[in-house]
């Protein structure tokens, strides 16, 4: 089975959900995968203020907040499907300060996300309204967590699929056609190279360690 996390990083229910979504969706068409989706709208995730816990105790994030409730799908998938609207030609401030909080994964359970997959949308008001850029963050967000990117393929989306909203949400994404081609044809790509790394590695499952239980929050950050 492949398993395959779509993230939507915007603070709204609107064109990114409505994008990952279509994205998942050609992703499904492939034999043997499975989806699961997130949300950021409407969730509270602290920043990382760097106090080195998980570091130092090899245990996952202290700070109680929403995001203790992702590390588990994280964990859980071999690709993901994260999208982000245009904010300031990158990425929003919830998906930032989201990414910031897998720093415990890298010290708990290191290298557990190299070889996964990632694909990247991003979508914007305009055509040209930033996506590039916001896309290569993504890209890059990736590649710091030595993962392997996967674009839209063709010449019309090298580092991910870019949607034009012309701010009108989800109605919008959707009449974007260029836009949502982009998107499905990243969810498949997707899918196809995380199930080729997958058999390249074996019959054997990865395995996933169960999430360690975190201590109680004793107030106390880092100056």
């Amino acid at each position: 089975m492949i398993k395959i996390l779509g993230i939507s990083g915007s603070p709204r229910r609107g064109a990114t959900d409505h994008s990952v979504r279509q994205a998942l969706e050609a992703a499904a068409s492939v034999p043997g995968v499975e989806t699961r989706f997130i949300s950021l709208a409407g969730k509270t995730i602290k920043p990382c203020v760097q106090c080195d816990y998980c570091r130092r105790n090899k245990k996952l994030c202290r700070i109680k907040d929403d995001m203790a409730g992702f590390y588990e799908s994280i964990l859980w998938a071999d690709a993901y499907i994260i999208g982000s609207p245009v904010y300031n030609m990158t990425i929003s401030g919830p998906l930032q300060t989201f990414f910031n909080r897998w720093r415990p994964l890298h010290h708990v359970y290191k290298g557990v996300l190299d070889g996964r997959v990632g694909g990247a949308i991003a979508v914007g008001g305009s055509r040209n309204g930033g996506q590039e850029l916001t896309a290569s963050a993504l890209v890059h967000m990736f590649l710091s967590r030595g993962m392997v990117v996967v674009g839209g393929g063709g010449f019309d989306c090298y580092g991910g699929a870019y949607v034009v909203s012309h701010d009108r949400l989800a109605k919008g994404a959707q009449e974007d056609e260029i836009g949502m081609d982009s998107v499905r044809r990243l969810g498949l790509r997707v899918a196809q190279l995380a199930a080729w790394i997958k058999a390249g590695r074996g019959d054997e499952p990865v395995v996933v360690p169960e999430p360690p239980p975190s201590e109680p929050e004793d107030g106390r950050v880092a100056p």
